[in-house]
């Protein structure tokens, strides 16, 4: 084996040193991301998006807005899964499921030699497409996951500034809300931060124990070093650094320029939904979240019994 072939036979993907960031999008991941990326040996892969391809949405998110009554939000995996014709049809699993495990191994690898590193490499994949996360672990049953849990209703009330004109979201897909749509586009948000988040805890659930680590955002944002020691000493990499890239990735230390209403970076600030939404939304928000929240440790505010006097 010649020095090339040995430099780059050291980026091969070993499982067991592959980790996913899972949970809804707008819940600090891309922060997350960013500081383990500090760390010696890792490769961060930011938003991949392969749940958005193996899990598309069903119904299509127009439903909120013109279905009759509100639907009941699914995947076209889980709805075709039993149809032969469909390509990733249960009964022809065995025909599809190694190809894809190699697929998306070499994917990571190819990035991994294409950023010049060399030496065995942690890979780290914040996946925002995460209603796919059974899949994926099931996929790579060695790997390790990383569930990135937020309030729903500041998920909800983050990705409604992005659905606003001049936006950071707009390039890649959002579009300038209408009044009229708010409420429609709330119900929709929310249904999909329901749906993700029991996927993940199914993947979760189905992790060993070594394997998996529950982060709340809330406790990322009040404890970064402690939450971000923990995660390392997780993923096997060197967590004496975890204060210095803590500090060095403050929220406070954004420039101004960069952060607030329609950017990327917003306002880093638990329960600024309250603020941000009307009663009536914050009621529709809190009816569809409903026992969800509740189920994953968040508190129901008094809005909730609100829904039957504004709905």
């Amino acid at each position: 084996m010649n020095e090339v072939e040995g430099s780059r036979s050291g980026l091969a993907l070993a499982e067991d040193r592959l980790s996913w960031i899972f949970g809804s999008s707008r819940s600090g991941s891309t922060w997350l991301l960013r500081m383990l990326n500090e760390f010696e040996g890792v490769v961060g892969i930011d938003d991949p998006h392969l749940g958005h391809h193996l899990g598309v949405w069903r119904p299509i998110p127009l439903a909120w807005a013109t279905a009759t009554e509100p639907p009941e939000l699914t995947t076209l995996l889980d709805l075709k899964a039993k149809e032969p014709d469909y390509f990733f049809s249960q009964r022809y699993r065995e025909g599809w499921w190694e190809p894809l495990r190699a697929l998306i191994r070499a994917r990571f690898e190819a990035q991994a030699a294409d950023e010049g590193l060399a030496g065995p490499r942690t890979y780290v994949v914040k996946e925002p497409g995460s209603q796919a996360a059974p899949l994926l672990t099931e996929l790579f049953p060695c790997s390790k996951l990383i569930f990135l849990l937020r309030d729903g209703r500041d998920v909800v009330d983050s990705w409604l500034s992005g659905y606003q004109a001049g936006s950071w979201a707009i390039p890649g897909g959002a579009f300038a809300v209408s009044a009229e749509g708010r409420l429609p586009l709330i119900r929709w948000l929310a249904a999909v931060w329901v749906h993700r988040s029991h996927a993940v805890r199914r993947a979760f659930d189905a992790c060993a124990e070594g394997d998996r680590l529950l982060v709340r955002y809330e406790d990322l944002r009040e404890r970064t070093a402690e939450v971000l020691e923990a995660i390392c000493s997780m993923l096997g990499l060197e967590a004496r650094r975890a204060a210095e890239v803590a500090e060095r990735h403050r929220f406070e230390r954004v420039p101004a320029s960069v952060r607030g209403p329609r950017q990327k970076v917003r306002a880093a600030s638990p329960g600024s939904w309250r603020e941000h939404l009307a009663p009536r939304e914050q009621a529709v928000l809190q009816a569809v979240l409903g026992d969800a929240l509740e189920e994953f440790g968040y508190e129901l505010e008094p809005t909730r019994r609100m829904i039957a006097a504004v709905s």
